[in-house]
C-alpha cells in the first residue's frame, strides 16, 4: 500500500520483510492467511526488525527508555493541533506551584489546573494511541478509548470522595452529586454532538461527503439509545412518584427506592458494557477488523505516519504513568475549586457539569477523533466517538454509582429534567445523522450549534435552592445556614 515497494520474491540475494509481507500472487490464498496468522514479518516499512507480540506499524526499532527520543516524539504529538496544545505544559508546574504556594487563590487555582489538563490529557491520548499501534487493530482502539476516558473516570472518582451532604457536617460540607450527574451527561453530550460535529465538519470541508460503515454507526446508535433509556429510568420513577398524589410513599423512602434502583440500574449497564466489549472483540472481530483496514486505505497521511518515529513500549508506559499521575494532582486541585466558582462566582452545577468538566476531560479524544476525519479515516473516528461515549454511559457512569455505594455515598442517577430531556433528544438527533452511512460539514455544523445552544441554556439554569452546590432535594434550614456558611468562609 503506503510507503511500501512491491517485488519479486525471488529479484536478489536474500528475502526482505517486504517479500515476506507481500507474498507472491502465485501462492494459495490459504497458505497466505495461514502464513499472515503465524508468523510476523521479519522487518516492517521501516526496516526496522518487528519484536514478537509487537505489531509491525506499531514497531520502533528501539528497546528501553531514550530520553531525548521520548522527549522529541512526544512533543511532535500525533498531529498539527496536538502538537500546538504541547505549548500548554508551563501551566503544569505553574498550577501546582500555585496551588501549594497561594492557597486562598482559588479562582487563579481552578483556572490553572483546569488549562493544565489539557496537555496532560493530550499526553495519555497520545501514549494510548503509540500503545494502540502495537496492538492488534480492534484491542488497540478498545485500549486507546478506554485510556482516554482515564481523565473522566479520575475527575469522577475524586468528586466522589470529595462528596459530603452532612448538613450538620457545615465546615467539610460539599455535595458534588449533581455536578457529576450533570459530567456524565456532559461528557456523553459533548461526545455526540460537539465531538461528531467537529468529525463531520472537519471531515466534509475536505471533500464532499464522507462515508462509514454500518457495522459502527448502527451499533454504536443502537447502544446509545439502550444506554440513554437506562439512565433515565430512576429520574422517570422519581419525577412521576414525587408529583403523585396517590402513591403512598414518603420522601425518604422514595429517595431509597430511586438510590436502589440506580444501582441496579448500573450493574445492568456493567454488564451491557461488558457484552458489548465481547462482541467486538470475540464474536464480530472479523467485520470490525475489516473496517478499519479499510479505513486505513483510505488514509491520506498514511504514509507519513508509517514513517514517523515511535515510542518504545516502555516509553509508552512511563508516559501514561506520567500523564495520568499529573492528571491525579490537577482533578485534585480543579475539585477543591468547583465550590468556590459555584457559590463565589454564580457558575451553576448545571453549566459545571455539562459543559466545563467534560470539555477539558474529552479534549484529547476529541483532538484525535478530529484529526482521524480530516485524513478520512471517518470509521476510526467514529469508532472514537462512539466508543467513548458507550464506555462513559455503560462503565464509567456506573462505575461511580457502584464505587459510591461501596464508600456509602447516596451517588445516584436520578438527573435533572432538563438534562434528562436534551439528552435523549442529542441523541436522536444524532443517530439521525448516522443513519444513512453518510456525513458532511452542514450536518457537522448543525450539531456543533445545538451543543451551542445546550451550553447557553445550561449556563442559564439556576442552581436550585438558594445555590446550594447540588441540593437536589428540598433544603433544610440546616443546609441553608451551611450553605451561607461556606459563602463566609469563603470570602
Amino acid at each position: 500500500m503506503y510507503g511500501r515497494r512491491k517485488e519479486k520474491p525471488g529479484a536478489g540475494t536474500h528475502a526482505t520483510g517486504q517479500d515476506l509481507e507481500l507474498a507472491s500472487s502465485h501462492e494459495p490464498k490459504e497458505a497466505n492467511s495461514h502464513q499472515q496468522r503465524h508468523h510476523h514479518p521479519r522487518l516492517n516499512h521501516n526496516g526496522h526488525k518487528v519484536t514478537r507480540g509487537i505489531h509491525p506499524d506499531g514497531e520502533s526499532g528501539r528497546r528501553g527508555l531514550h530520553p531525548h527520543h521520548f522527549l522529541r516524539i512526544s512533543a511532535r504529538s500525533t498531529s498539527k493541533v496536538s502538537m500546538i496544545v504541547n505549548v500548554l505544559w508551563p501551566f503544569v508546574p505553574a498550577a501546582i506551584a500555585v496551588r501549594y504556594t497561594h492557597p486562598e487563590a482559588h479562582l487563579w487555582i481552578f483556572a490553572l489546573n483546569y488549562v493544565a489538563m489539557v496537555p496532560t490529557a493530550n499526553l495519555i491520548g497520545f501514549a494510548g494511541q503509540e500503545l494502540a499501534r502495537k496492538l492488534p487493530k480492534v484491542f488497540g482502539v478498545l485500549i486507546e478509548i478506554f485510556l482516554g476516558g482515564i481523565v473522566e473516570i479520575v475527575l469522577f472518582m475524586v468528586l466522589l470522595r470529595k462528596n459530603n451532604d452532612d448538613p450538620t457536617d457545615l465546615e467539610h460540607y460539599n455535595n458534588f452529586i449533581p455536578v457529576i450527574r450533570a459530567a456524565i451527561l456532559g461528557s456523553l453530550l459533548a461526545n455526540v454532538l460537539l465531538c461528531m460535529g467537529f468529525c463531520f465538519f472537519a471531515g466534509g470541508i475536505r471533500r464532499e461527503e464522507q462515508e462509514f460503515d454500518a457495522a459502527i454507526s448502527e451499533v454504536g446508535s443502537g447502544l446509545l439509545l439502550t444506554a440513554g433509556f437506562g439512565l433515565m429510568i430512576p429520574a422517570a420513577f422519581f419525577k412521576s412518584l414525587s408529583r403523585s398524589t396517590s402513591a403512598d410513599v414518603d420522601a425518604e423512602g422514595l429517595t431509597d427506592k430511586v438510590l436502589t434502583i440506580s444501582r441496579v440500574t448500573s450493574v445492568v449497564l456493567f454488564v451491557a458494557f461488558l457484552l458489548y466489549v465481547w462482541f467486538q472483540m470475540h464474536t464480530h472481530h472479523s467485520i470490525y477488523d475489516a473496517v478499519l483496514q479499510k479505513d486505513e486505505a483510505r488514509d491520506h497521511d498514511r504514509h507519513k505516519d508509517l514513517k514517523k518515529a515511535k515510542l518504545t513500549l516502555t516509553e509508552c508506559i512511563l508516559a501514561l504513568v506520567i500523564s495520568i499521575t499529573l492528571v491525579c494532582f490537577h482533578a485534585v486541585f480543579l475539585v477543591e475549586g468547583i465550590e468556590f466558582i459555584v457559590l463565589e462566582r454564580g457558575v451553576s452545577d448545571s453549566f459545571m457539569g455539562l459543559i466545563l468538566v467534560p470539555l477539558v476531560e474529552k479534549a484529547a479524544e476529541n483532538l484525535t477523533a478530529v484529526d482521524e476525519a480530516w485524513d478520512n479515516q471517518m470509521n476510526y473516528a467514529l469508532a472514537h466517538v462512539l466508543g467513548a461515549t458507550i464506555q462513559t454511559a455503560l462503565f464509567n457512569g456506573p462505575l461511580v454509582v457502584i464505587v459510591g455505594w461501596g464508600l456509602h455515598k447516596a451517588m445516584d442517577l436520578n438527573f435533572e429534567i432538563f438534562n434528562a430531556v436534551i439528552l435523549i433528544l442529542a441523541i436522536i438527533v444524532a443517530g439521525n445523522f448516522l443513519r444513512d452511512g453518510k456525513s458532511n460539514y452542514l450536518e457537522g455544523a448543525l450539531l456543533i450549534l445545538i451543543y451551542i445552544i445546550i451550553a447557553v441554556a445550561a449556563f442559564s439554569y439556576p442552581n436550585p435552592h438558594h445555590g446550594a452546590v447540588g441540593a437536589s432535594e428540598p433544603a433544610s434550614s440546616t443546609s441553608d445556614e451551611g450553605a451561607a456558611h461556606k459563602l463566609r468562609f469563603l470570602r
